[in-house]
């Protein structure tokens, strides 16, 4: 719908965002001066209702969350929520709904932060730090979107394989050409871009639905592993699949490309226009959060109630698990659903790891390039490790490449989180909309955890 449509709110105009509508100071500024707006293509173009009932409000924010979601059930978190569940069965639930609450306040922190100051956490970046501090923290968020993009390739690969009978190699090939899928989506509208992503996430949700009928999980073991154990921490392998999983649930692009796409909702560039976005977006992005929760929980649970309870806790790769799910829980469709899901998956996250992509290198460099082109070589980067590692070690290799690619996307999470908490706890940049103080407590704490499981992590990896 264009956001001329009388009676909804129509593109910002330089009235709309001068500083009188806030009191945060030079970066609102440089948006009424016309500096670059974050994904100008799509940006303020899918009106927003001013009145009648709260549901038409909330269906026109409806969209971004499930965008972001995607990277929180991508083939990576496979692979980590696989190995969790079938070797210490139900306890890192806990880990799952840990990282998801972490989720859930970090992405509405990025929220916030495009709404009201119209940038992106890129862009903010930009203007709030040097040169080389700003080139650092894009080489970390470009690493950890070719990590992302290693794990879609796996995962589209596996996939291929598993239902056509493509080898790895072959399908980590024609994973190239989905460099053009975004742009023919981006060229129908950024709603159907929305629309095909929510779809196939209505597929995946379906496929697991089944299996966890299926594979009727002991309700009480299944509760008890959202408890926290001490010995999540104190096991190493277990911390080790533990911050895999982090890695694969709170996506540091995801904070980019979060802050970045609520910005193509019209709201009124007012201060009652923009916390009106804040409300619906944080809905959004939670109630699509969710979904994401119960994916992740259901593939650990699904693991652990055919794996873990049969002994057969050495189940870690994607190719195992679909050989066994038939057999074990009895039910003939339970593989094919098993690897529609993951070719679901991987196609979703082709979309939203392209986006950011573009996003952080418009953010921090103010480099243009085409979508195809940019999809090229961050896949092309991608596809060579894989090709490489198939050739040597076949399955086994990439299967640990996988859960490798998550811990290193965990490691990024800092240099992402750390710029976002800042920003966002700042009265200078947020004016009125600055986050409460225990918020903004409870914010530093989650990024402290994050970067004290990292550092735990680097000492058992190198020295333990």
């Amino acid at each position: 719908m264009d956001a001329r449509t009388p009676g909804l709110s129509a593109e910002p105009s330089a009235k709309s965002l001068t500083m009188s509508d806030t009191t945060a100071t030079g970066w609102r500024a440089d948006a009424a001066a016309g500096a670059q707006r974050s994904l100008p293509e799509v940006n303020s173009t899918i009106s927003v209702p001013f009145g009648g009932h709260w549901s038409r409000r909330l269906l026109a924010f409806l969209g971004p969350g499930y965008l972001v979601s995607v990277g929180y059930m991508d083939p990576g978190n496979w692979a980590t929520d696989l190995a969790g569940g079938s070797k210490f069965g139900y306890t890192l639930l806990a880990v799952i709904l840990l990282s998801n609450l972490m989720a859930i306040l970090l992405q509405a922190l990025a929220a916030r932060l495009g709404i009201v100051t119209d940038r992106d956490l890129a862009q903010a970046c930009r203007a709030s730090f040097s040169r080389p501090v700003n080139f650092m923290l894009w080489l970390a968020c470009e690493a950890a979107i070719i990590a992302c993009d290693l794990a879609e390739v796996i995962g589209t690969a596996i996939a291929l394989n598993l239902l056509f009978g493509i080898p790895l190699i072959w399908g980590a090939l024609i994973t190239a050409l989905d460099a053009f899928l975004l742009l023919l989506l981006m060229n129908k509208g950024f709603r159907f871009l929305e629309a095909f992503v929510i779809s196939l996430l209505i597929v995946i949700a379906i496929c697991f639905s089944i299996q966890i009928v299926a594979a009727a999980p002991p309700v009480a073991a299944v509760l008890k592993g959202f408890v926290p154990s001490p010995e999540i921490v104190t096991n190493p392998e277990m911390l080790y699949i533990a911050i895999g999983i982090i890695g694969a649930t709170v996506m540091p692009h995801n904070l980019y490309l979060h802050s970045a796409i609520v910005q193509t909702r019209a709201y009124e560039r007012t201060n009652e226009g923009r916390r009106e976005a804040i409300k619906w977006a944080t809905t959004d992005s939670t109630i699509a959060l969710m979904l994401a929760l119960f994916i992740n929980a259901a593939i650990l649970i699904v693991a652990a109630a055919t794996f873990y309870s049969s002994g057969r806790t050495e189940v870690a790769e994607i190719g195992q698990a679909y050989e066994l799910l038939s057999p074990l829980l009895g039910l003939g469709i339970a593989s094919t659903l098993f690897a529609v899901a993951l070719l679901a998956s991987g196609l979703n996250s082709t979309v939203t790891a392209t986006l950011a992509g573009q996003i952080v290198m418009e953010g921090f460099l103010h480099l243009r390039l085409p979508s195809w082109a940019r999809r090229l070589l961050t896949r092309g980067i991608a596809i060579v490790p894989v090709v490489i590692v198939t050739a040597l070690y076949g399955e086994r290799g990439t299967s640990q490449l996988l859960v490798f690619s998550q811990v290193i996307l965990s490691m990024q999470l800092p240099f992402a989180v750390i710029p976002l908490v800042k920003f966002v706890s700042d009265k200078r940049k947020m004016g009125e909309f600055v986050i409460p103080r225990g918020v903004a407590v409870v914010a530093w704490i989650v990024a402290g955890i994050i970067v004290a499981l990292n550092v735990k992590l680097l000492i058992e990896t190198f020295f333990g």
